[in-house]
């Protein structure tokens, strides 16, 4: 599809008001450079830490999942049934901002002290999940913060390349159009300038 032609002023006013533009354009390409650049970086220390949070949650779950096998054993379920107190946990997320982006960047996972009273193998079981719970707050924020700087990622690069392989081309080509047109005008008016001149009565 062929895009619509620039609404460009005639004259001269038109090869300034290209040439701003198009030194507007080149601007915001080296921003939109810079912007996508940073937040590359930012995006590999992210995806770092999300495999690091992804293999402690593994950690955790495996030792939560073996702690509540040998509760289970030992005790039986239904001390299991009556370990658990009904009391929720609160997760507070804290947001980091990059180039203007906000994302997760921690988790604090706060559990309140159990309602009822623990045997010793109860109690490890408790802790193990909470640890795995912890583990899984964290996690879930890393990887929420990885979505979204991913999807800034891809959508700075799409504005970038929108900028340097369509926007800048067609001020360029209108610019060397109108140069063109300006200076073809420019001939005619001197041979028209010169031919009444030697019209002219001397």
């Amino acid at each position: 599809m062929t895009p619509p032609k620039l609404a460009v002023p005639p004259g001269r006013a038109g090869r300034l008001w290209l040439v701003r533009r198009l030194a507007t354009a080149r601007r915001g390409a080296d921003l939109l450079d810079r912007k996508l650049r940073i937040l590359q970086g930012e995006l590999a220390r992210l995806q770092a830490a999300a495999a690091q949070t992804a293999a402690q949650w593994d950690r955790c779950q495996d030792d939560a999942q073996a702690s509540l096998l040998r509760a289970a054993l030992l005790g039986g379920e239904r001390a299991i049934r009556l370990a658990d107190d009904g009391q929720p946990a609160d997760v507070q997320i804290s947001y980091e901002t990059t180039m203007g982006i906000r994302y997760p960047s921690a988790a604090a996972c706060s559990i309140p002290p159990p309602a009822t009273w623990d045997g010793p193998v109860v109690a490890q079981t408790r802790q193990a999940h909470r640890a795995a719970l912890a583990a899984a707050a964290q996690h879930a924020a890393a990887a929420a913060a990885v979505s979204v700087v991913a999807a800034e990622v891809q959508a700075t690069r799409y504005r970038l390349r929108a900028v340097e392989h369509r926007w800048i081309p067609r001020l360029e080509q209108a610019l060397a159009e109108l140069t063109l047109t300006l200076e073809e005008q420019e001939h005619a008016d001197a041979a028209r300038l010169r031919l009444a001149a030697d019209r002219a009565p001397t």
